[in-house]
């Protein structure tokens, strides 16, 4: 069981997988600033509520008091999740996608990927032929 952990913890996807939530966090937070700091102020400015926050819809109970939906508080949740899902996407996601079919129209096209290095026996192929074109010269 520990040598089956200790080969998923070596593969390298999980330090991938950290690195992306520490990013997607650093993202929310940066996003959720901007939607509770200049969106739901502006959105509150048009409905005339101050701030989302501050649009409730009060409904009478059976009992004789009233009950409170957040409606702004939900909608501007939306907004927040909406506004990650979009900076991800077109900062992390559309780029990645870009790479990946550019690597591949190389790879359909016979070019060689340039982030790849060569093997071992395509070195020793062109020092070789390096060497005979050098010893044709001669």
């Amino acid at each position: 069981m520990l040598k089956g952990f200790k080969e998923f913890i070596s593969r390298g996807n999980v330090i991938d997988l950290a690195v992306a939530v520490v990013i997607g966090t650093a993202f929310t937070a940066i996003v959720t600033a901007l939607v509770k700091g200049f969106i739901d102020p502006l959105i509150g400015l048009i409905f005339q509520v101050g701030s989302l926050s501050g649009w409730v819809w009060t409904v009478p109970t059976l009992g004789g008091g009233h009950a409170a939906f957040q409606i702004g508080t939900i909608i501007g949740e939306i907004i927040n999740f909406l506004a990650v899902a979009a900076v991800v996407y077109f900062f992390l996601v559309a780029p990645m996608n870009h790479f990946r079919e550019r690597a591949a129209a190389r790879a359909a096209a016979g070019q060689p990927d340039p982030d790849v290095p060569p093997t071992e026996a395509e070195l020793l192929a062109e020092i070789r032929d390096l060497l005979a074109a050098q010893r044709d010269v001669k």
